[in-house]
């Protein structure tokens, strides 16, 4: 059974347990799929369903989630991100396939108007589902301005949608997606650099 926080000490406790199962299920271990689950399905609901906007087409979501994660747990490397960041970046992006591909139902929006959606630029998707450039992609994110780092963080790491963090910073959504796309461009900058050295 996967721990929560206490607030003394229990999340380091919580996350390595989660990291131990996330090793486990990508060698095939079944039983490690169900503690992920219990440990993980109220975050990953509450993205899926910040993106969505509808509790069916988010939990079909989050069943696609889980079904990926069975297929594709080898691609976590616990060396390179929290089993959190990896997972919430991966429900995010499921949640945007299911809108990009057309396999939402009537009733939500179309994927252009999604609030929820970040930057339409690939940039964003391309730098944040890679799992294997996620060592890089923090030591980018690390050179940044720090108030830049936790909107880029917040953005796609936790599933906020630019109106929610620009109502937490208190600006204009607009200018938060202003800084957002200029972090993402030093971001790119920073990880080319990586890449041609």
């Amino acid at each position: 059974m996967l721990m929560t926080d206490d607030g003394n000490g229990s999340a380091t406790i919580a996350r390595e347990h989660l990291r131990a199962a996330m090793v486990r299920l990508a060698q095939g271990d079944s039983v490690a799929l169900e503690e992920i689950y219990q440990a993980t399905r109220v975050k990953l609901f509450g993205i899926c369903f910040r993106i969505l906007g509808d509790r069916k087409e988010a939990e079909d979501a989050l069943q696609d989630v889980y079904v990926n994660l069975w297929q594709r747990a080898d691609r976590y490397d616990p060396h390179r991100a929290s089993p959190i960041s990896w997972l919430a970046t991966f429900a995010r992006n499921r949640a945007v396939d299911r809108l990009r591909t057309g396999k939402v139902r009537g009733g939500s929006v179309p994927v252009e108007e999604a609030n929820p959606l970040p930057d339409e630029a690939p940039l964003a998707d391309m730098l944040l589902i890679d799992a294997e450039r996620s060592a890089q992609i923090h030591t980018c994110l690390s050179s940044l301005d720090k108030n830049i780092q936790n909107h880029i963080r917040g953005a796609f790491f936790d599933g906020y949608t630019y109106a929610e963090l620009a109502d937490h910073a208190d600006v204009p959504p607009g200018t938060m997606k202003s800084w957002i796309r200029r972090g993402l461009q030093k971001l790119r900058t920073c990880l080319e650099a990586n890449e041609t050295s």
